[in-house]
């Protein structure tokens, strides 16, 4: 069974599907019916574990302003889209009582450590306040369900809308222009932020993708097909790959060790293979040893991608992961044809987590 992170995860990816396939609001789940955060959900930020961009924030010292709370967690494709809102907003609203509050909320073990949540906020450009949510104190109080998630509250505290998934920019910024007023501001703008993201962080294409987030671990491993060697906890295995794949099936070659939550490359010229239609293709990758640089290739149809590579890797297809993060390796210039993806791990040592899609 899915652990209830896991379970909000895709709860957000399903979101964002129906946000781009236009249903109506209702079935866009901008918010749960029936679900009630507590009356003053800022009385929890004292059960943060760390506080990035300022000093511990509690609900005294936020009295009287409106607050923006933001459930994110860095790996998240659909969280890091949301950023150039997030940070434009805080920009242009700081002076008229806003404050945009992060509250990173961990999905993979990695993301429960602290150095590497501090180096994703520094390389993310955040600069607003980040409340470090390791004990789920915040989530709980908010009885928040899915990444990335916003939460709105007035000058007293109370949450008067929240919003689940990306999209509906222009319905946030409405909102937080009309709680500002509400706290007696005079002087709001009333445009609209019209931010560019780039690389991991550009909007979605037009196009839901049809291949959705796929995790490789043991625990929620789906789409693994081969013709040797079973994803086995634990077990270092030599795997030969499947002779075919369909849209949303993945295969193996090489050395690996399959753990609860990714896949350990244990030797040179290990591969993952994975037939996606999609724009873009998303890897969480890290070294298995903190500090450790892996060398890597990607392949599209058996060539080198060319103008289709993403933003961690060149037209040639090398790239190398310098960190525990979500690597962006495919971006199609002429749309989201299906296509076949393969990574060879240069190096032993990597660790793959799951993918994601735009």
């Amino acid at each position: 069974m899915a652990s209830p992170l896991v379970q909000a995860a895709r709860a957000a990816t399903l979101v964002l599907a129906a946000t781009l396939a236009g249903l109506p609001p209702a079935a866009q789940a901008g918010g749960w019916p029936g679900r009630v955060s507590a009356p003053q959900p800022l009385a929890a930020l004292g059960g943060a574990t760390d506080w990035i961009n300022s000093a511990p924030l509690d609900a005294s010292a936020l009295r009287g302003k409106v607050v923006l709370v933001d459930f994110w967690t860095y790996s998240c494709i659909n969280c890091l889209r949301t950023l150039p809102y997030l940070r434009a907003w805080a920009q242009k609203y700081a002076d008229h009582g806003l404050v945009v509050l992060g509250v990173h909320a961990p999905e993979f073990e990695f993301e429960r450590s602290g150095r590497n949540v501090r180096r994703a906020v520094k390389d993310l450009g955040i600069t607003y306040p980040v409340a470090i949510d390791g004990r789920q104190a915040l989530w709980r109080a908010f009885d928040n369900q899915a990444w990335p998630a916003f939460y709105f509250l007035d000058a007293q505290g109370r949450v008067r809308d929240q919003q689940v998934g990306e999209g509906r920019y222009e319905q946030a910024e409405r909102t937080l222009q009309q709680l500002l007023r509400e706290a007696g501001q005079t002087q709001v703008p009333r445009d609209l932020v019209q931010p560019q993201g780039s690389g991991t962080q550009a909007a979605a294409g037009p196009q839901p993708p049809a291949s959705r987030e796929t995790y490789l671990g043991t625990d929620q491993a789906e789409g693994f097909v081969s013709a040797q060697g079973r994803l086995l906890g634990g077990q270092a295995q030599a795997f030969a790959p499947a002779p075919r794949l369909v849209n949303g099936q993945w295969t193996l070659s090489g050395g690996w060790q399959p753990g609860a939550q990714a896949l350990a490359a244990t030797q040179a010229g290990s591969r993952i293979s994975y037939r996606f239609r999609a724009r873009d293709l998303h890897l969480v990758l890290g070294p298995a040893v903190e500090g450790q640089v892996v060398r890597f290739r990607v392949r599209i149809d058996g060539q080198a991608p060319g103008a289709d590579h993403g933003s961690d890797i060149d037209a040639q297809g090398l790239g190398q992961i310098d960190g525990h993060r979500l690597y962006q390796l495919v971006r199609q210039r002429g749309g989201s044809a299906e296509r076949l993806f393969e990574i060879e791990f240069l190096s032993p040592g990597a660790l793959a987590y799951a993918f994601t899609f735009g």
